[in-house]
């Protein structure tokens, strides 16, 4: 982490200090939004800032989240998505070790696609908000190299 200003804090479940990333990707891995918030806010609470931008994409017939997204957030989720016609599944690990599960690559894959942008390997940005437009920015950036091809 750089030691810079801005919203910072300290997860102690998963041992990162600084802030999370939470995406939302359509089945080809190209961002649709993204919200960046500090560690120390759960991540049901961040997800729970992301989700609302659904409702933009009213081509979204599924949602695929990890299983740290379960509990009181699904019931939130089926409020918000009630009578949209869209379903949440949550895909859980199953066993212990590695093992690609469905539909979860995709983000991870993301992931590492932006992790390749290197204003993005470190959180250089003051505020979330620069962090998520500079996230946008390397998004477009894939996004128009997948179209030149």
């Amino acid at each position: 982490m750089a030691e810079q200003p801005g919203e910072r804090g300290y997860d102690a479940g998963k041992k990162i200090k600084g802030r999370k990333r939470h995406l939302l990707v359509d089945t080809l891995g190209l961002l649709l939004s993204v919200v960046v918030h500090r560690a120390d806010l759960q991540d049901r609470d961040g997800a729970k800032l992301l989700l609302p931008a659904l409702l933009n994409f009213g081509w979204v017939r599924k949602v695929f989240a990890d299983g740290g997204y379960s509990g009181q957030l699904l019931g939130w989720v089926k409020a918000l998505i009630a009578g949209r016609g869209l379903t949440l599944e949550i895909v859980k690990r199953t066993e212990a070790g590695f093992k690609v599960l469905p539909k979860r690559w995709v983000v991870e894959r993301t992931v590492a696609w932006l992790g390749r942008f290197p204003r993005l390997a470190k959180d250089y940005e003051c505020k979330t908000e620069h962090s998520e437009a500079t996230i946008y920015i390397a998004s477009c950036k894939i996004m128009l190299a997948k179209l030149a091809k």
